[in-house]
Parts: C-alpha cells; sequence; structure tokens
C-alpha cells in the first residue's frame, strides 16, 4: 500500500508540473516547447521503469519525450511510452512513440547507452484519432 500511496503522490505533484522549454547548448535558438501531455503512470523503484505519457494529438512527440527525459534523474532504466489520450482500449494503448534513457551505471547497463544518453523512436505515421 505505501508505494501506491507514494506513486499517487508522485503522479499528483508530476500531473502539477508545466512543460518547458530549455535551451540546446550546441543550438543558439531555444529548443520547442512541448505541448501538453500527462504522466499517467510512472514507477517509482527498480532498476527498469516505466513512464506512460498521454497527449491530444501526435503533433511535437519529440519535444514531449525531451521534456520527460529531462526530469528523469533517478539512476535507473527509463523507459517512455507515448500514448494518445483517445483511441486506446482497456487492453491496448493507442502508441504514437517510445523511448528510453539512461541514468548512472544501472541505467547504462538495462538501455545498453552511456549514462546520460536518451532516444525516442515515433511509430510510422502516428495519429491520434480525432
Amino acid at each position: 500500500m505505501k508505494r501506491t500511496t507514494a506513486a499517487a503522490v508522485m503522479l499528483a505533484a508530476l500531473a502539477t508540473l508545466t512543460a518547458c522549454s530549455s535551451e540546446d547548448s550546441s543550438d543558439s535558438k531555444p529548443a520547442a516547447e512541448a505541448p501538453a501531455y500527462t504522466i499517467t503512470e510512472q514507477d517509482d523503484s527498480g532498476n527498469q521503469r516505466t513512464v506512460r505519457v498521454e497527449v491530444e494529438t501526435a503533433d511535437h512527440l519529440r519535444e514531449v519525450f525531451d521534456d520527460v527525459a529531462g526530469k528523469l534523474t533517478e539512476e535507473a532504466a527509463w523507459f517512455v511510452e507515448i500514448n494518445c489520450k483517445t483511441g486506446g482500449t482497456g487492453k491496448a494503448d493507442n502508441r504514437l512513440g517510445n523511448g528510453r534513457k539512461s541514468v548512472g551505471t544501472i541505467g547504462a547497463a538495462g538501455t545498453g547507452m552511456p549514462d546520460g544518453e536518451s532516444e525516442f523512436e515515433a511509430l510510422p505515421d502516428p495519429k491520434c484519432p480525432a
């Protein structure tokens, strides 16, 4: 029960965060601002953790991933699933893209990527139903 309570508190805290833009040090122009999204689930323990995100549209998925991944700082192998808020069922999400991020040596071991690295791939022709 404590894990459920802790997860609920974490989700509530994350839900209150607003998307923000950041500047890429290798580029002189600011990064695109992430559109609104909702974190519907986020693991708070373990070496491999999943974050599930819902969006209204399939626009700017990379910006959503970058914003979410930028907030993942605990050592772990992080796996981010971005789903459309609509079009899914109780048994299957309406998946738009998947990403992963490595934090620390545990993250590197779990993702096969160096510490601090991340990658994102949108599914081919991602769309949210009207």
